[in-house]
Order: C-alpha cells, then sequence, then structure tokens
C-alpha cells in the first residue's frame, strides 16, 4: 500500500518546478511594444520642453538686443544733455533787445549757435532722446522734480508754473527729470452767493 502512495506521488507534476512557473512569469513580463511607446512619448516630451526654452532664449534675446540698441547710448546721451544745457543757457541769457542791436558778426555768431543747439536736438530725437518741457501741466513725480513752490491762486495746486531745467526721455524711459517749480495752493471752490441759508441752491428751476 505504502509502495503505491510513492508511486502516484512520483507521478504528479510538481507545480514549483521551472516548467510550471515559466508561464507566469512570462505574463509579468513586460510588453517591448508598451516599452517603446512609454520611449517614445518620453523623447517626445522631452523635445516639446526644449523646443519651448529655445523659443523663450530666443524672444529673450531679442528683447535685449532691442534694449541695447535703445538704451545703449543713455550714458553718452546724459554727458551730452550738459552739452544742450550749456547751449540753451547762453541763449537765455541773451536780451532780445541787445541780439537787435548788435553787430552783423555777433548776430550771425548767434545764429549759429541756434542753429547749432536745434541740430543737436535732432541728432538726439534721431537716436531716441527726445527733450519735454512741461510748463503749464500736472506736476507728475515720475516726470518732474520740484524745486521750490509758487504762490499763484490762479492756478490750481499741483500745476508747472516753470521749467527750471528741460527733461529728456530715451524710448520709453525717462533719462532725465524735468526741474520745475510747482504752483502752492490755487483756487478754492467758494459756496454760490444765491445759495440759501439751508444749503439748497435756489437756482433756475428750483422753487423760491
Amino acid at each position: 500500500m505504502t509502495d503505491t502512495r510513492r508511486a502516484h506521488n512520483a507521478a504528479e507534476p510538481d507545480s514549483a518546478t521551472p516548467e510550471a512557473a515559466a508561464p507566469a512569469e512570462q505574463g509579468q513580463a513586460a510588453d517591448p511594444v508598451e516599452a517603446l511607446v512609454r520611449e517614445a512619448a518620453d523623447l517626445k516630451d522631452r523635445l516639446l520642453r526644449t523646443l519651448a526654452e529655445m523659443e523663450n532664449l530666443r524672444r529673450r534675446t531679442e528683447r535685449e538686443v532691442a534694449d541695447s540698441r535703445a538704451y545703449g547710448i543713455a550714458s553718452f546721451a546724459r554727458d551730452i544733455l550738459a552739452v544742450a544745457d550749456n547751449m540753451a543757457r547762453a541763449l537765455e541769457g541773451l536780451q532780445s533787445e541787445l541780439k537787435e542791436k548788435a553787430d552783423a558778426g555777433v548776430k550771425a555768431l548767434l545764429d549759429g549757435v541756434e542753429l547749432t543747439e536745434r541740430e543737436l536736438l535732432k541728432v538726439l530725437e534721431k537716436h531716441g532722446v527726445r527733450k519735454f518741457e512741461p510748463r503749464g501741466e500736472k506736476f507728475d513725480p515720475n516726470l518732474h522734480q520740484a524745486m521750490y513752490e509758487v504762490p499763484d491762486p490762479s492756478l490750481p495746486a499741483g500745476t508747472i508754473t516753470q521749467v527750471v531745467q528741460a527733461g529728456y526721455m530715451i524710448g520709453e524711459r525717462m533719462l532725465r527729470p524735468a526741474l520745475v517749480a510747482v504752483a502752492k495752493g490755487g483756487p478754492k471752490t467758494t459756496p454760490l452767493a444765491n445759495d440759501n441759508a439751508d444749503g439748497q441752491p435756489s437756482g433756475p428751476g428750483t422753487a423760491a
């Protein structure tokens, strides 16, 4: 009886043998096609990221080149403004009567100075440097620098009454603020003469 059981057990296959485990291992193995698809998707994602970075780099480089062209002369232009200021002061210091009484040689010299000043401003404008004199405009701390206040009740407070030194822009940026004098005070609002004692107006269309 014992020999029969032994023979039966020997005839049954062992489930732990490599032959029995092979189908299970093959089912768990990664599909090569699926692996290639994942790899291709990863490479595509990397390519798109690289292209986006290159596009951002191109745009940033274009902006830097444009800024360099527009504002690269800022330091040089700021030095040239001193020359323009001296020429303007020299012309402003000459009274019109003195110019009219001057002889032909002096008039020719003054005309030459005026022509040189205009040509200098044209050259500055050609390179993006623009002069501005904001007299009569509202004071803007981003564009103007107040030197002193002027009591002038005929103007609203904060109005520029005098330009001590002209300002300059380079492109869209401030090269030098304008030095200005600003009106102090200004007109005050007063009650209307035809207002009632209770503060209600009694003008046309209002019952008395």
